[in-house]
């Protein structure tokens, strides 16, 4: 092609992927007018009236108007400018159908009725204030007058759905779920029901009490950390370095008890913690159904809209075997 040479319509309209058709009806439409004409009148176009003609296609392609087009072509508009105006449009239109996508799905999977329908698309359409209302309102009622350790409800609450700007079709399924169970009143009276029987006396009123609380989720967890970079490093459970950071985490476990780290602590803290681990290999994890219908569900659901695992997220397993042979290199042999 040359750049002073003139093409005929049925060229330029193979050349730019358009047909004749609406090559013509461009130049009609004032989009793209013919470079020039024949005698005879017939349109002729240049490289560059049809190097157009093929980015008005490209454009069409993407669903653009023909005057956000012809803006562009005017120079009135950046090409930038409509495409990134456009991809907003279209990412917005994208989140759209996600949404209708996660109701309908859920719709089929239940079966559920108009009504149903219509409730799952109010769930997915809250607005951010909205969803923290309905959360807020879940644990004001699971958690009035709950006879636990002081605190404890407010600590389980910080755990609460962030769903993100734009979230995928399985957060916004997770999202669905959890907002129809959580303002179920059954599911509120399973959870309060749980939580008391499992945190009011005994040793799930030790664990859900402040001190172990705060060494589980706060002052412990540095001290975890320190123990699974020492692991990662490959050091061997008696090098100083795991020496150092066991026992640093078996003062601080003993403290809650208002104890001494003594060796004698440590290696029954390391025969307690391999008798776990004996129990869960030969066992499996311990099933819970109570929790995995009640609390545990909505942690679970919580973890999918947040995207994060569920459990907090740690990125490595405890690597128990390490920390029990390491508590144990730390008690001197006779």
């Amino acid at each position: 092609m040359h750049d002073n040479e003139l093409y005929p319509i049925g060229d330029a309209a193979r050349r730019s992927g358009l047909s004749v058709s609406a090559v013509r009806f461009y130049s009609d439409a004032g989009v793209i007018a013919p470079t020039g004409l024949t005698e005879a009148g017939y349109r002729l176009y240049d490289i560059h009236a049809i190097a157009q003609l093929e980015l008005v296609r490209t454009l069409r392609e993407l669903d653009a108007g023909l005057e956000d087009i012809r803006r562009v072509l005017d120079g009135e508009t950046t090409l930038h400018d409509l495409l990134a105006t456009h991809l907003e449009i279209v990412e917005r239109q994208e989140r759209v159908l996600r949404a209708k996508r996660a109701v309908l799905r859920t719709l089929v999977r239940q079966q559920g009725s108009a009504a149903q329908a219509a409730l799952l698309h109010k769930l997915v359409s809250m607005s951010d204030e909205e969803r923290e209302h309905l959360v807020d309102d879940f644990w004001n009622e699971v958690g009035a007058d709950l006879d636990v350790p002081s605190g404890f409800v407010e600590r389980l609450r910080l755990l609460r759905p962030r769903l993100p700007q734009d979230p995928t079709a399985a957060q916004l399924e997770a999202w669905i779920e959890l907002a129809d169970l959580i303002r179920d009143g059954e599911f509120r009276d399973a959870v309060r029901t749980y939580l008391l029987d499992t945190y009011s006396a005994g040793p799930g009123a030790v664990m859900a009490a402040s001190p172990v609380q705060e060494f589980i989720y706060e002052t412990g967890v540095p001290l975890m950390e320190r123990i699974l970079a020492v692991h990662r490093a490959g050091e061997p459970p008696d090098s100083p370095n795991a020496q150092e950071a066991v026992v640093r985490l078996a003062a601080a476990g003993a403290a809650l008890g208002e104890e001494t780290s003594t060796p004698a602590h440590r290696d029954k803290l390391a025969s307690y913690f391999a008798e776990i681990v004996r129990i869960t290999e030969e066992e499996g994890e311990p099933e819970d159904p109570r929790f995995d219908g009640t609390h545990g569900r909505y942690m679970e659901l919580v973890a999918v809209i947040n995207g994060t695992p569920p459990g907090g997220g740690e990125e490595d397993p405890v690597p128990w075997p390490w920390i029990i042979a390491a508590l144990r290199a730390s008690v001197p042999r006779d």
